[in-house]
């Protein structure tokens, strides 16, 4: 799995990035109307379970291990569609989905990180974003009647740490997949 993640590194740091851009635009504009937010949401989900998916194939492909990063795929296409397909829904349940999707996926992250130990020495950075990302799914399911704004924020903060965590592994992979690849003297 190490070698197929750190030939797609591009997909992690593009999957960072798409986090980032939704953060900034998050932070920027806090004000607006939940059916924005919804929308952005939507997209972010479904590009970042896409790409997710996309690495899940070509680790099977290679006979590799790929069922979380499809599981975690697949959470990201559902929470986006039913949120493109919903644009009406209520906060508290924007809040909901958004919550199980963190947590979902913050536990495949986990599981992904534990293997992905194995074979990269140091590497707390994947566990360190699952462990957030689970943390913040919790918060949002335990305490959904806060404010919408501070939920923005939070919904930032989130994207762009993530997004940051993503980007970081992403390159510390292009370096292992550089070094494996150089023939040694």
């Amino acid at each position: 799995m190490i070698m197929v993640l750190a030939r797609n590194w591009w997909a992690l740091a593009l999957r960072g990035v798409f986090a980032i851009a939704f953060g900034v635009i998050a932070f920027i504009l806090p004000g607006v109307t939940l059916a924005a937010l919804v929308l952005l949401f939507g997209v972010y989900a479904l590009v970042d379970g896409v790409l997710a998916i996309v690495a899940g194939v070509r680790a099977a492909e290679r006979h590799e291990r790929w069922m979380p990063m499809l599981l975690e795929g697949i959470a990201g296409l559902l929470a986006g569609v039913l949120t493109l397909v919903w644009p009406a829904i209520t906060a508290v349940v924007l809040l909901y989905v958004i919550g199980f999707w963190a947590l979902v996926t913050g536990v495949f992250k986990v599981v992904s990180a534990v293997r992905v130990r194995r074979h990269l020495s140091g590497e707390l950075v994947h566990g360190l974003n699952g462990v957030i990302s689970v943390l913040f799914g919790l918060f949002l399911l335990v305490v959904p009647g806060v404010g919408l704004l501070a939920v923005v924020w939070w919904i930032a903060g989130y994207a762009l740490f993530r997004g940051a965590m993503l980007m970081t592994l992403a390159f510390r992979l292009r370096h292992h997949a550089q070094h494996q690849a150089t023939p040694t003297a």
